[in-house]
């Protein structure tokens, strides 16, 4: 199945020479792109919306940079989902995995940079669209910290916790799209980490579902220099879980609710039950959640000092097969939005590292820093990546 929404492929040259000359990018149908109608994944949206004044942010500054776009890829709709599955325009391929779903809501961005069709791909990540797909695709992936790139001309999800994060098959070509898109060093450069962790909530959530696949990432995030454990749930995983989906649901409903209201759009099954959630969720209950989400991001600065990071599997199974059922579907989202609420609530960066192994699954582990610490970050996965080739070479 195609990555590229339907219709002729949009492409437009750099218009000017620099670091990412040579390279071709897509980005997600959630990014405008001047002269094309953002569609959204949804059908109804694209009808109802014009084309795109301007290039987003992101976008002019990869073409000035040298890049050049080639496509804008499928979604699924409106980015309500970690799956990959979109119900109107089909399920990109999952490349190197054809029988597993691709991950969303950047489906179709992995997918274009997994089958090699462009060199790297914008997506977007809420709860996670970046960090799974990149899992399940076995690709290097960013999350920034929120804000730290710009998201004008990026159509709105959950502003709170959307961030515009990108996949690459090699570290080099990440790294190399963030020292366009992230903020400039100061002046006062970062300190190395010094500290990696273990986050045994996280391993715990994997070992309940694939627990020969925990432990081979637990020995493989120790190789990586995380031998001591630390506990960032403390028991009290729901409450992480609760307080994401309860701030998702009122940004959901501020950013997309009076067009649902209005457009009686249509969407999937599966999009169209947790939209309709809208319907009877009270939101003054649910703005109760936004103190707790200070509290938790409060907690997490306080727990993760500017020299420390976390080590982590990305998801919480190694794929998602195409004909998994609602409760394997289910419970893969419980245990995937928890895990991925450390960055989300915290606003922190988080990078994708793509492992193989001899059972041909993709293993992943995840990389999180403290917020703003994300160039010290890419430098961190470069070093972590050649650490571990070395090692095998020997």
């Amino acid at each position: 199945m195609s990555a590229f929404v339907p219709g002729a492929r949009v492409q437009i040259a750099p218009n000017a020479s620099g670091p990412l000359d040579g390279l071709r990018f897509a980005v997600k149908d959630l990014i405008d792109v001047a002269g094309v109608t953002t569609g959204g994944g949804n059908p109804d949206w694209l009808a109802s919306h014009v084309k795109a004044p301007r290039h987003a942010r992101c976008v002019d500054a990869l073409l000035a940079a040298g890049a050049t776009l080639d496509g804008k890829t499928i979604t699924d709709e409106l980015a309500y989902s970690l799956e990959g599955a979109n119900h109107h325009y089909g399920t990109p391929l999952n490349p190197r995995w054809p029988h597993a779903l691709p991950g969303g809501s950047s489906s179709g961005s992995a997918s274009a940079v997994a089958s090699g069709a462009v060199d790297f791909a914008l997506g977007t990540d809420t709860g996670g669209s970046v960090r799974v797909p990149a899992a399940f695709c076995g690709l290097w992936g960013m999350r920034p910290s929120h804000g730290a790139i710009s998201l004008d001309g990026v159509l709105p999800f959950a502003p709170c916790f959307d961030t515009v994060g990108w996949f690459a098959r090699s570290v080099d070509v990440l790294a190399a799209v963030g020292d366009v898109l992230l903020p400039k060093a100061s002046a006062h450069a970062r300190r190395p980490f010094t500290r990696l962790f273990s986050v045994s909530d996280a391993f715990a959530a994997r070992a309940r579902n694939e627990p020969d696949d925990a432990l081979r990432l637990a020995a493989l995030a120790e190789t990586l220099g995380a031998r001591t454990s630390l506990d960032v749930f403390a028991g009290d995983d729901a409450r992480w879980l609760a307080c994401y989906q309860q701030v998702q649901d009122l940004e959901i409903d501020a950013t997309l609710g009076d067009w649902i209201r209005s457009a009686k759009p249509h969407f999937g099954p599966s999009i169209a039950s947790r939209f309709a959630r809208l319907d009877t969720f009270e939101r003054q209950p649910a703005e109760k959640w936004r103190d707790v989400q200070h509290e938790l991001r409060a907690a997490l600065d306080t727990l993760l000092r500017e020299t420390d990071v976390l080590v982590m599997p990305t998801t919480p199974v190694a794929l998602l097969r195409k004909d998994a059922s609602d409760d394997t579907i289910g419970r893969f989202y419980q245990h995937a939005l928890t895990m991925n609420a450390i960055a989300t609530i915290g606003g922190l960066p988080q990078i994708t590292l793509p492992f193989g192994d001899d059972i041909d699954r993709p293993l992943a582990l995840s990389i999180v820093g403290a917020r703003g610490s994300d160039r010290a970050l890419l430098e961190l996965a470069r070093d972590l990546h050649a650490q571990h080739t070395s090692a095998n070479l020997q």
